[in-house]
Parts: C-alpha cells; sequence; structure tokens
C-alpha cells in the first residue's frame, strides 16, 4: 500500500518537473504551423519578434547564436531554432511538441495536395494559376522585409557589413551544394581576421608608410583603420560613452544571457557526443545500403535520397528544391509537372518548406507498381522522417556542445560572421524566389515577376504592409491571393 502511494508521489513529482514547462511551450507556439508563412527568412523574423521582443524566452545575443547555428548546420534553419528555442525553454519534451505543431498543419496540407494533383488534368484553370501568383508575389514581399530587418540586427560594424553584402551578391551569381557552407565559412573567416587583428595588423603598416610620408605624422594607435570589435557600434565614427540607462540595459541584457546559458535543459558534452555519433553511424549505414543494395525496396530507395538530402542541404528551403528535383524526379518517381506544381504552392503554405518532401514522398509512393508499391501515406511519413531527422539530431547535439564552445572568443567570432553571411543569402532567396514567382499555363513551372507589373505591385504591397503599417504575414499572404483574384477578374476574365 505503502509503496503504491510513494509510487503515485513519484510519479505526480515527476509530471510536475516537465509539465508546466511543457504545458507553456503548446500554448506559445501551437499556432506557428497554422500562421507563418513565408518560409524561412520570414520565420526568423516572426520567431525572434515573439520569443525575444515579446516573450523574452531568450535574449538578443541567445537569439543570434542559435540563429547561427541553424544556418551552420543541415537542414531546415527555421525549424531547427525554433526546436532549439523551446528546448532552451522547456526541455526535450517540449522540443519535440513544438516541433510537431511546427511541421504539422503544413505536411497535412501537402500530404492531402499530392493525393489531389495526382488526379487532376496537365492545365490547370487559369483562375488557379492567378491565385498562385499573387500568393508568390505576397510571399517575396516578406521574405524582403524579413531580410532587411535581419539585417539591421545583424550588422554590427565594417566587417558584417561587408559580410551581409558579401553573402548576398555571391549567392546571386552561383548556385551549388558547396557553394551555400562555404560563403558562411568565409564570413566567419572575416570576422575573426578582424577580431583578432590580422586586418588591422595589415592595414596598419600600410598607415605607418603613409604617416611616414607626411610631414604632421599621427600615431598608429590613434588610427582607425577599420577594424572593430565584436559587438562594437555600427558608426564609422568613434564609439561614444554609453548613457547609464544603456549600460543598465546591456549589464542585464548579460546577466539574463548568462543565466539562460545555464538552463538545466541543455545537456552535457557526454550526450552530446553519442547524439552526434548516432547520427553519422546511422547516416553511415543508410549511405553503405543504399549504395550496395542492388534489390532494395522503393520505400527505401526514398527514404535513403531523403535522408542524403536532409544531412547536406545548407541554407534551408531555397537549396532543397534543386536537389530533391534529381533525387526524386531524376529516378522517376515523381513527374516534372507534379515536383513544379507542388513547388508553387508549398511557398503559400505555412511552416517549413522541408515539408515538400511530404508532399514527394506521398506521390513517388502513388507511382510505386507491384511488390515495390506502399501506402501513400508511408510515403509521406518517409520523407519527413528521411528529410527532418538529420538536422534536428545534429542540432541536439551542437547544442549540448554550445554552453562550453561560447564561452570561447574564437567560437563568438565566427559565428558572427556566419550570421552574418546567412543573412545576405536570405537576400538570395527574395531574388530566386521573384524569378519564379509568375506562374501560368505557358511557365507552370514558374517565371518573373517582372513579366507582370502588377505582381510587383502585390510584392510591393506586401513589403509596404508589413514595413509600415504592421500587416501580419498570414494577413500579407491572403492580400496577395486576393489580389491576384482581381487581377484575374479584370485581365484574364
Amino acid at each position: 500500500m505503502s509503496s503504491s502511494v510513494l509510487s503515485a508521489a513519484s510519479e505526480r513529482a515527476q509530471r510536475s518537473k516537465f509539465l508546466p514547462p511543457l504545458l507553456d511551450t503548446i500554448k506559445h507556439t501551437w499556432d506557428l504551423g497554422f500562421t507563418s508563412f513565408g518560409g524561412p527568412p520570414t520565420h526568423f523574423k516572426i520567431l525572434n519578434d515573439r520569443f525575444v521582443t515579446k516573450l523574452s524566452w531568450i535574449t538578443p545575443q541567445i537569439y543570434l547564436e542559435q540563429f547561427a547555428l541553424s544556418q551552420s548546420l543541415p537542414g531546415p534553419a527555421s525549424t531547427k531554432l525554433l526546436f532549439c528555442i523551446a528546448v532552451l525553454h522547456g526541455g526535450l519534451i517540449s522540443g519535440l511538441a513544438t516541433f510537431l505543431l511546427w511541421m504539422l498543419p503544413g505536411a497535412l496540407g501537402m500530404f492531402g495536395l499530392s493525393l489531389g494533383v495526382s488526379r487532376i488534368e496537365e492545365r490547370l484553370p487559369d483562375i488557379v494559376y492567378a491565385l498562385l501568383s499573387g500568393l508568390n508575389g505576397a510571399t517575396v514581399g516578406i521574405v524582403a522585409l524579413a531580410a532587411v530587418e535581419l539585417a539591421a540586427k545583424s550588422v554590427t560594424d565594417r566587417a558584417t557589413r561587408i559580410c551581409v553584402f558579401a553573402g548576398g551578391a555571391a549567392g546571386l551569381l552561383y548556385t551549388a551544394l558547396w557553394y551555400f557552407p562555404v560563403l558562411m565559412v568565409a564570413g566567419g573567416l572575416v570576422t575573426v581576421a578582424v577580431d583578432y587583428g590580422l586586418i588591422k595588423w595589415i592595414t596598419s603598416k600600410f598607415q605607418r608608410k603613409k604617416a611616414i610620408e607626411r610631414e604632421r605624422g599621427v600615431e598608429l594607435e590613434e588610427v582607425d583603420v577599420g577594424g572593430g570589435r565584436a559587438g562594437a557600434s555600427g558608426n564609422d565614427g568613434p564609439v561614444k560613452d554609453e548613457s547609464e540607462e544603456e549600460r543598465r540595459s546591456r549589464e542585464e541584457e548579460e546577466r539574463r544571457t548568462a543565466e539562460q546559458i545555464e538552463s538545466p535543459n541543455i545537456w552535457g558534452w557526454k550526450i552530446g557526443l553519442a547524439i552526434t555519433g548516432f547520427f553519422f553511424a546511422s547516416f553511415i549505414a543508410v549511405m553503405v545500403a543504399r549504395g550496395v543494395w542492388d534489390a532494395r525496396p522503393v520505400a527505401f530507395a526514398v527514404f535513403a535520397n531523403f535522408y542524403l538530402a536532409g544531412t547536406i542541404i545548407f541554407g534551408g528551403g531555397p537549396v532543397v528544391i534543386p536537389l530533391l528535383r534529381e533525387y526524386i524526379v531524376t529516378p522517376g518517381w515523381v513527374s516534372s509537372r507534379d515536383f513544379l506544381l507542388g513547388l508553387a504552392i508549398i511557398q503559400a503554405f505555412p511552416g517549413p518548406n522541408f515539408n515538400f518532401a511530404v508532399y514527394l514522398g506521398s506521390l513517388a509512393a502513388l507511382s510505386a507498381k507491384g511488390a515495390d508499391s506502399f501506402p501513400s501515406f508511408a510515403g509521406a511519413l518517409i520523407g519527413a522522417l528521411g528529410i527532418f531527422t538529420p538536422g534536428l539530431l545534429l542540432s541536439l547535439g551542437v547544442l549540448s556542445f554550445w554552453k562550453s564552445l561560447r564561452k570561447r572568443r574564437l567560437v563568438a567570432s565566427v559565428l558572427r560572421g556566419v550570421n552574418a553571411s546567412a543573412v545576405g543569402l536570405i537576400f538570395t532567396a527574395v531574388y530566386r524566389l521573384y524569378e519564379i514567382g509568375y506562374v501560368d499555363a505557358e511557365h507552370s513551372g514558374g517565371s518573373s515577376l517582372g513579366r507582370e507589373p502588377w505582381w510587383v505591385v502585390v510584392t510591393a504591397t506586401s513589403f509596404v504592409g508589413g514595413r509600415w503599417f504592421g500587416i501580419s504575414p498570414p494577413v500579407a499572404i491572403i492580400l496577395g491571393g486576393v489580389m491576384g483574384l482581381i487581377w484575374y477578374g479584370v485581365v484574364k476574365a
């Protein structure tokens, strides 16, 4: 009798330890999967507004660090960021619950779309194309606004200005799987060179030579050589003394950051090492089986391709599209038309763009014949597990090391540059989405919004509405769809 009472009391105590944080996390995240339109760039702004500005779950410093980590690791960037924020706030159970609430609405929508697409005719009605173009145009405006606002937070000195600009410019010029990670690493190297005085040492040699040549010399220490420490002011002039209020605000943020870093929800490095080791072991096993198993079922082949894609994709949604086309369309599991139609619609769906894998996995199952056939729901589940698992496992493992790593000046310096370069790549996403936003019967795979001035107006309306009038992304998306229907009624009809 007494043992059962003790057992019940222990069970209640265990529930009280994680249930309140879990319920609190669900309370403040359940709606994100229904309202977070616009893809990763907009998601970053939504997460910052809610969890940093409104709820103060994490400080701006921790947010920027987690943003840089989410960009540095493979997989869906905004999903990893939200997952890590939830883990920091409420633990692993809260993180997993948040992930499911985040991806399930869009995933179910994409699964339903796959069932419908497999039965529709080759050409869609013109009104549908107009609706899709309006939704895409509004999405571009939202992403552009997110890029501008994130850039304002990421630029702290000349070095980060350079990283934002160079990352965006270089991303426009070339696209490859290895290219985006290289750009982010290059950004980290730039800030390391600045913070550790390499650029200052080089420029000081030049300044010393000029000072000797001038009649009125200037001491080397007084010359501004364009360095800038991490977190320095973004002004080019001398740094002004901070006021008492600014000093108190900075000290309070540093205190809160220190408290949140010591959160009991962050595991130790041993568990992090075990999680990371498990991921690499599973990845090697799947890739070996993929290479040597000649008679592998289609279901396993689809899973292996998604698992590989989820492991080697950096940069989030805009990068996943060409890779999935190669891994899913080329083997003949999904037709090119169905792929492009899903691509146009996923832009207007809430939640992560990686839900595109649910759509493709379901279509792959529907196309399988004979002994290789498997249910469409199983295909959707295979797509989701394959594409999301690598990024979440690696994020959880690195989060366990983060407490120790972030204390090192070198790591902080690298993340500052990676963060700035990743923001620059968001401007690249704006351009690429703009170039495929207009869809019609002749360009079902997407064409530039600039072909029709009305879609540029839709994009501008979305941007200005969010920037000046506080229109939320879901409302902007709906407004874009309505403007698309208006265009159809005036021009096409």
